[in-house]
C-alpha cells in the first residue's frame, strides 16, 4: 500500500535531471547511520570527516551501530552508539536498527570505512530532500588511508562504466539495483518506510544492498549517483582484493548470487532454465467459459514462459497441473499484464505477437512509459509496478507516458473451440 509523501515532488520516470540546479528552500535534518566492526582507525577518522562537513551541523544526527565488535567503539558525546550482538555479518539489521532510532527526515547510510569530503553529505541529500522517491549513492573512491600519506587506488572499473554508460544512473532500468552500494547510500525517511528495511536474512557479506535496491525500484525509486558526493574508502575494491583471495573469493561471490536467487527476478538475475522463485511478470486474466481460457492462458503462456497467471479460483482443477498459474497473489512483481477477456490471435500471427507482448513487458517501467496497451478489440493493458505505485503517492500528476500498439487479437468466438485451437485446424 503506498501513502502520499510528507513534501516534495516527483519527476517523469527516472529523470532527475528535471531538478538540477534546484536546493531545498531549509536545509534537511539528516541522520547519517554509520555501520561499524573492529575498525576503530576507520571509525575515528570517519567520525572527524562527519564533523567537518559543509552541511549544517544543527541539521545533522550522527548514530552508529556497533555490529557486535569484542571492544565497543568509543564516540564522542554528540554521537548516538547502538551495539547489537555479533551473531554473524549483519549489516541490514545494524542499517534497520539505525533507521529505527533516526530522527531525520533523509537518512544516509555510511559504513564506517568510508572517509567523505566535506561536501558530501550536502550532495547526497539534496535529491531525496527535493523528491522523497529519490534514492541517491555517493561516488566511492580509494586510498590507502591512515599511512602518513594517503595513496589513492584505482576506481573499480565496473561502476566507472555503469555510471558512465548510464549518466549517472539517469538511464536506469531494473538491473540498476547492481550499481546502489549501502556503504554510500542516502534516501528519505519516508521511502525507507515505504520501502521497508533491509532485509536482516542476509548474515554474510553481501546482497542486502541489492535487493533493497531492487525493492526500491520496483516500489518507484528514482536513481541517481550523486558523482560530488565523494567518500574514500580505506584500501582497494572488494573486486580487487577478490583477485588476491582466488576461490575462496568465488565461492563468496556465489553464496551471495544464490541468497539472491529467491528475492530478484528480473532477466539476468535467475536462472535461464529453472524457474525462478520470485516473480517478474504477472497477468491476470479475466474469467471465460473453461475451453476459451485455457487457450488464451496457453497463449499467454507462450509469450511469457515464466510469468505467473492469476485466474478465478473456480478454475482451480483445469490448470492443477500448470504451477504458474495461480489464483491469488499478493507479492511484488516488476509488470503487471490485466487480459480483459480471454483471446484468441491466428496462428500466422503467433510468433509476432509473443514478440510484441514481450517487449511490451521489458519496456514498460524503463524511462518514463507506465503503460502499453498492446491490441485492438481485446486489449492488454500492460502496467509497471513503479508507474502504479507513483500513481497511488501523486494522484494529481501524470509523469508517466502510455502506449498504443495495434494488434489483431479477437475474442474467441463459439465457432472456433479448443479441439479447432489445438490441432491447428481452420486458420
Amino acid at each position: 500500500m503506498t501513502t502520499r509523501p510528507p513534501y516534495g515532488l516527483t519527476v517523469p520516470g527516472n529523470d532527475w535531471s528535471v531538478l538540477d540546479g534546484l536546493q531545498p528552500e531549509v536545509a534537511p535534518m539528516v541522520s547519517v547511520i554509520v555501520v561499524h566492526f573492529e575498525q576503530h582507525d576507520d571509525l575515528a577518522r570517519t567520525l572527524a570527516a562527519l564533523d567537518a562537513q559543509t552541511h549544517p551541523a544543527d541539521r545533522i544526527e550522527i548514530i552508529v551501530v556497533d555490529d557486535g565488535s569484542v571492544i565497543a567503539p568509543r564516540v564522542p558525546e554528540s554521537v548516538r552508539l547502538i551495539v547489537q550482538e555479533d551473531l554473524g555479518f549483519r549489516a541490514s539489521a545494524a542499517r534497520n536498527a539505525g533507521a529505527a532510532a533516526a530522527s531525520g527526515s533523509v537518512l544516509c547510510f555510511l559504513d564506517a570505512d568510508m572517509t567523505p569530503e566535506p561536501g558530501y553529505v550536502a550532495a547526497m541529500v539534496r535529491l531525496p530532500a527535493l523528491a522523497p522517491e529519490a534514492v541517491t549513492v555517493g561516488h566511492r573512491k580509494h586510498a590507502e588511508l591512515g599511512t602518513g600519506s594517503a595513496r589513492e587506488l584505482p576506481e573499480p572499473a565496473w561502476l566507472v562504466d555503469a555510471y558512465a554508460s548510464s549518466r549517472d544512473l539517469l538511464d536506469s532500468d531494473e538491473r540498476s539495483y547492481r550499481y546502489l552500494i549501502g556503504a554510500v547510500l542516502a534516501c528519505s525517511r519516508w521511502f525507507f518506510d515505504e520501502v521497508g528495511g533491509f532485509d536482516e536474512g542476509f548474515t554474510s557479506y553481501g546482497g542486502e544492498d541489492w535487493e533493497w535496491a531492487h525493492r526500491a525500484w520496483l516500489a518507484g525509486a528514482i536513481f541517481a549517483h550523486v558523482r560530488d558526493a565523494v567518500a574514500w574508502h580505506n584500501g582497494p575494491d572488494a573486486a580487487v582484493r577478490d583477485v588476491a583471495d582466488g576461490d575462496e573469493a568465488l565461492q563468496k561471490k556465489n553464496r551471495e548470487t544464490l541468497a539472491l536467487l529467491p528475492l530478484i527476478a528480473v532477466p539476468g538475475a535467475t536462472g535461464r532454465g529453472i524457474a525462478a522463485a520470485a516473480t517478474d511478470v504477472v497477468v491476470r486474466v479475466a474469467a471465460g467459459d473453461p475451453a476459451a481460457l485455457y487457450q488464451c492462458v496457453d497463449l499467454l503462456l507462450q509469450a511469457l514462459p515464466t510469468a505467473r497467471i492469476v485466474i478465478d479460483p473456480v478454475f482451480r482443477q483445469l490448470f492443477r497441473h500448470d504451477s504458474r498459474v495461480a489464483y491469488e497473489f499478493d507479492g511484488r512483481y516488476r509488470t503487471l499484464v490485466e487480459v480483459s477477456q480471454p483471446f484468441r490471435i491466428r496462428r500466422a500471427d503467433a510468433s509476432a505477437y509473443a514478440l510484441a507482448l514481450a517487449d511490451a513487458c521489458t519496456r514498460v517501467g524503463r524511462g518514463s512509459l507506465g503503460t502499453v496497451v498492446l491490441g485492438n478489440t481485446v486489449e492488454l493493458v500492460i502496467t509497471s509496478s513503479r508507474a502504479e505505485s507513483r500513481a497511488g503517492r501523486w494522484p494529481d500528476s501524470e509523469p508517466w507516458s502510455s502506449e498504443q500498439v495495434p494488434f489483431d487479437l479477437s475474442p474467441i468466438d463459439p465457432g472456433h473451440g479448443l479441439a479447432a485451437y489445438l490441432g491447428g485446424w481452420g486458420e
